[in-house]
């Protein structure tokens, strides 16, 4: 199996080196890939608004901005998203991102995508919440022609191009791997139908249940004339670490059950599990270097349980 590690946003209060030393010590190790999840802002809890699960001071770094950081950094290990909130943004200009992304890293790049849940975050952004699922549909064709169309017609519901070119393309053009986070009906279809992979983001949860969304998203990819077996399937360890869950926050001190889960995760037909450093960091490793060390420790231990392709 494939290992994540998912970065820590907290550590970008020891300053940009601590950073470069965490991603390149993430490398060193040997983890396949490493992942930064997305939020551009955060509502604080007013009357009207649902209840969010993260503080609104919630400090976070832009996703793409700290994998351009993370590709200087390192030179082997995969880049990506987990998850970049796609409808938000316009997605020419996420194209021409992911691409200098691509490009910058050497062909490095995995966009993971999804379509979010927070509506104020939306609002902030002036993109149409309640349209976001067909917004997110139509932007995946949109890049794509990007990345690989010389010239690029298109017009959309929500996008349109014509007559236009976007270029140096990425090395990796129009294949670039998109993986799709969520559970719902809609996310299972897309990772199917249009994705390279689906990400299991809310934790590992009932093997079973996951069991089942797995062999959906292959259903859904045979209904539409592509292989099942081409696609990559990744679980979180752990969900990301909230307030009121005081239990999560110590997982990563329990070897034992981070290797259980794990070894659900790869039952249940994942061959990629993600660790979430946050939560290594709530469990005890309060710097970068002793989070490169907590994550070296799981890292050999999975090795040795689940094994390596």
């Amino acid at each position: 199996m494939k290992l994540a590690a998912e970065f820590p946003s907290v550590v970008h209060r020891e300053g940009p080196e601590a950073i470069s030393r965490l991603v390149a010590g993430i490398e060193a190790i040997g983890y396949d890939q490493f992942e930064i999840f997305d939020h551009v802002a955060m509502g604080h809890p007013i009357e009207g608004r649902a209840p969010q699960p993260y503080p609104a001071n919630m400090p976070l770094l832009e996703a793409l901005m700290l994998l351009a950081y993370a590709a200087a950094a390192t030179s082997t290990i995969g880049l990506g998203t987990e998850v970049l909130v796609l409808p938000q943004r316009h997605p020419t200009l996420v194209a021409k991102q992911v691409s200098t992304l691509d490009t910058l890293s050497g062909g490095r790049l995995r966009l993971g995508i999804g379509v979010g849940w927070q509506e104020s975050e939306y609002d902030a952004l002036g993109m149409p919440f309640h349209q976001r699922g067909r917004m997110m549909d139509e932007a995946i064709a949109f890049m794509r022609a990007w990345w690989g169309d010389a010239s690029v017609d298109f017009d959309g519901e929500f996008f349109q191009a014509r007559a236009m070119a976007m270029e140096p393309k990425p090395p990796q053009g129009a294949a670039i791997p998109i993986w799709v986070g969520g559970s719902s009906p809609a996310a299972l279809r897309r990772a199917g139908t249009v994705g390279d992979g689906w990400l299991a983001s809310a934790g590992m949860g009932d093997s079973g249940v996951l069991a089942g969304f797995i062999e959906q998203v292959k259903e859904h990819a045979a209904a539409a004339g592509r292989d099942p077996a081409s696609l990559g399937f990744q679980a979180q360890l752990s969900p990301p670490p909230r307030s009121d869950d005081p239990g999560g926050r110590d997982f990563y001190r329990r070897p034992d059950d981070v290797v259980a889960v794990a070894l659900a995760a790869k039952s249940a037909g994942f061959d990629a599990v993600a660790i979430n450093a946050t939560g290594v960091f709530l469990a005890g490793a309060r710097s970068a270097d002793a989070m490169i060390e907590a994550l070296g420790t799981l890292h050999d231990r999975l090795r040795s349980e689940l094994g390596s392709d």
